[in-house]
């Protein structure tokens, strides 16, 4: 019995490792085809312009041209749109995220008439498409005068950083014991303390999060960056990639590389918070 047992064992100790080899190597290849094109980008930026149409096309570059990147700022200023970039995306994520904690934990701690509805009013306003809403905002704005400034892209964070962020903060908050609060109360702090000593270091994983989802949504926005910027000394990475690549069509390698100078910032944003990132997404906060 002994020795059939250890059979046994042994027979499945070895399908284990057959089927972590098996998924193991699933993984490896999903990722190796989410990760080609922006390959493709990166090795399309170091090639001559005729090289990157050439086929069969060629994995890696026969001559590794990093001079693409010297890109002129007549034909693509990156440091002045990647500070005009900046100048839309900082307030933006520290308003954002700053009002978006306000407004969860008030949806989730106070108690004050219509919240229900208030909430309601909030996470149903996710259903509604954005091009819904894009004509009577841009009458709104520019009714105030604020088309052609940067105003109309970083106020609305000033309002509650979002419906969906307020609504993951909310639920976050939620998961957090009610007698911390009791405890910090009891203690004389007020819900402005309780907010900041108490919630905000526990979920800080989702605060990240939200910061994050910020960033990249503000950094990617093309269509109202668009709408609401008409001068050149006012775009952003994301304009100015456009009109790069709307006046420079022979141009392709200089064009990869205006996009990898593009979006590596973000990706490097991404980097830095991907363990709280990873954390905030599985984690579902303190429990009791």
């Amino acid at each position: 019995m002994t020795g059939a047992r250890k059979n046994l064992f042994k027979i499945k100790n070895r399908r284990k490792k057959i089927v972590d080899i098996v998924f193991f190597t699933f993984v490896i290849f999903m990722a190796a085809l989410v990760m080609l094109p922006l390959w493709w980008i990166v090795r399309s930026s170091l090639m001559k312009s005729m090289d990157i149409f050439r086929w069969p096309p060629s994995f890696f570059p026969t001559e590794w041209l990093f001079s693409n990147y010297n890109i002129k700022a007549s034909t693509f200023d990156f440091w002045l749109y990647f500070r005009n970039t900046l100048t839309i995306v900082v307030p933006c994520v520290v308003f954002g995220t700053a009002t978006a904690v306000s407004c969860g934990y008030a949806f989730a701690r106070l108690r004050f008439k219509g919240k229900k509805l208030l909430f309601s009013l909030c996470v149903g306003s996710m259903l509604l498409p954005a091009m819904v809403t894009l004509i009577p905002l841009y009458i709104a704005w520019s009714a105030l005068g604020l088309v052609g400034t940067y105003w109309p892209l970083i106020l609305p964070f000033l309002c509650g950083g979002g419906a969906f962020n307020i609504f993951l903060l909310r639920q976050f908050i939620l998961t957090v014991p009610r007698e911390l609060d009791e405890a910090a109360m009891i203690d004389g702090a007020g819900y402005l303390k309780t907010l900041t000593f108490i919630i905000v270091p526990v979920i800080k994983p989702a605060i990240i999060v939200v910061s994050l989802l910020i960033f990249i949504t503000n950094w990617n926005d093309l269509l109202q960056q668009t709408i609401y910027i008409s001068s050149r000394q006012m775009y952003t990475l994301a304009v100015g990639l456009t009109t790069f690549m709307g006046s420079f069509r022979n141009d392709y390698a200089g064009m990869f590389a205006a996009t990898c100078l593009t979006f590596l910032p973000s990706v490097a944003a991404y980097l830095i918070g991907q363990r709280y990132f990873v954390e905030g997404i599985v984690m579902t906060g303190m429990k009791n």
